[in-house]
């Protein structure tokens, strides 16, 4: 393969493939192929061929991508590893009469082995099929390939979670990926933004990959609106119908919910050059279809859809919530009441600092009392001009903690499709800037070495005994 190194002291990490690649080099899988190309040459009408040679051509040549791409993935590429990408595959051995072909190919060396993965792509509208990713398993499990990783405007929250359900017989041998556009426009935002790339020309090619795909015409396009059984859903709901865990609709809804809330954590990482994370259980995290059950579940039960998202550094987790009957978006944080303050005033006032910056409207604080006292909410706004309210009806009573919450009461905008998504990512941003970028959790005071043991000797064990000797003494006294 005829290779041009830019000017750079990482030469190999810099290298773009220009040329066809040497058939005497390919793979062993590979019947034919050729090298993932930054510039394709290809027809006006090969979007996803276009668009894939030239996110696995930077896959390939910017390390940093590379390694945090199959990271994810739990490949981890040392600095002696090598990857190769190619595409307009073609396997060696085929099942027959079998009418799809991989998109590309993805060749991972450490030095010691190789890891080899199919890829399928989609842009635009296009959908990824089971007949298609399917018949790929098979494909690769017929060619001893490791896994098969498909790309498309669909979002996951893990690369382990897959837009289609997939029977697990199929991939008992062969594991399946999936990475959304969203997520690696996502990726090169953030590598760029935390300086995880020192190469200049790494720098370029990562920031050329991000303009393309945020361009028109690569056929990219994130998650925008909720599928036409949303409003459906929505309406059985105000009707007073009741949803079934076999339900077709709820199903959908809740799987694009899963989308919505992907998109919106990935809006807010690359607006806080931080990963957020949309936040399950172990259990859920490796089984996608135990977060689709319990979510549904709680569709069902409560007419809610509701997650939790991780953002770095900040206080507390946020509650979202999507109560479908009240038509109402929650954002929330709860934080305990610091306790070295004795009244709910003072502990009031602790909050209410924090909150000096906020804009008032549509936030309301939630307290929390001992026993089995009900919790009482009032808007922040009613909060800063009559503090003295949280304490009414609580007498001898202290808050134990705080729920801070922005509420949205979207009305009808709730059942549309496209308005719901861009409120809900609205909202989060609103939440961030105004709640969970000003709260900090109580920390105890360290404690302080009394004046009377400022000595290392007068907690001696003789000085210890002779305290206890005392006290025995004036107790008999």
């Amino acid at each position: 393969m005829d290779q041009i190194a830019l000017p750079s002291q990482n030469s190999r990490a810099t290298l773009v493939q220009c040329g066809g690649y040497d058939m005497n080099k390919l793979p062993a899988v590979l019947q034919a192929g050729d090298a993932a190309r930054l510039f394709p040459v290809l027809a006006d009408t090969s979007k996803e061929g276009r668009t894939l040679s030239i996110f696995l051509a930077c896959l390939e040549n910017v390390s940093e991508l590379g390694r945090s791409m199959l990271g994810g993935l739990d490949v981890r590429v040392g600095a002696r590893g090598r990857i190769d990408t190619f595409t307009e595959v073609t396997l060696k051995k085929t099942i027959e009469g079998a009418k799809h072909r991989p998109d590309g190919l993805i060749v991972v060396n450490t030095g010691k082995s190789n890891w080899t993965a199919l890829v399928e792509a989609k842009v635009g509208a296009a959908d990824l099929t089971n007949a298609q990713i399917e018949a790929y398993l098979a494909l690769a499990k017929l060619n001893g390939i490791d896994a098969v990783i498909t790309v498309s405007n669909q979002f996951t929250s893990l690369p382990t979670h897959h837009p289609l359900a997939v029977s697990s017989n199929l991939t008992k041998k062969v594991q399946l990926f999936h990475w959304s556009w969203g997520y690696v426009i996502t990726q090169a935002q953030l590598l760029r933004e935390m300086g995880e790339v020192e190469d200049r020309e790494q720098l370029i090619l990562l920031a050329e990959l991000q303009r393309f795909l945020l361009h028109a015409s690569s056929g990219v396009k994130e998650f925008d609106q909720m599928p036409a059984a949303w409003s459906d859903v929505c309406a059985t709901v105000s009707a007073g119908g009741v949803l079934t865990v076999k339900s077709p609709a709820g199903q959908e809804v809740v799987g694009s919910w899963h989308q919505a809330l992907d998109r919106m954590a990935s809006v807010l990482s690359r607006q806080l050059a931080g990963h957020v994370k949309v936040q399950m259980t172990r259990a859920e995290a490796s089984d996608p279809t135990l977060r689709l059950k319990n979510a549904l579940g709680g569709l069902v039960s409560d007419a809610c859809l509701s997650s939790q998202l991780i953002v770095p550094d900040v206080a507390a987790p946020i509650q979202i919530s999507a109560d479908i009957r009240k038509r109402v978006l929650t954002f929330n944080m709860r934080l305990k009441a610091p306790a070295d303050r004795k009244s709910t005033k003072a502990r009031l006032a602790w909050l209410l600092r924090q909150l000096t910056e906020a804009d008032p409207k549509d936030i309301h604080i939630r307290m929390f009392w001992p026993g089995r006292s009900t919790a009482s909410q009032f808007p922040l706004a009613v909060l800063r001009e009559k503090p003295e309210l949280a304490s009414m009806d609580r007498d001898g009573m202290a808050v134990l903690s705080f729920e801070v919450l922005l509420v949205k009461d979207l009305g009808t905008k709730f059942a549309q499709r496209r308005n719901f998504v861009t409120d809900l990512i609205k909202a989060a941003t609103e939440f961030h800037a105004n709640v969970g970028a000003s709260l900090t959790t109580w920390q105890p005071k360290p404690p302080k070495i009394s004046d009377g043991r400022l000595e290392p000797a007068s907690v001696s064990t003789e000085a210890l005994r002779d305290q206890l000797e005392q006290e025995a003494l004036q107790r008999a006294g």
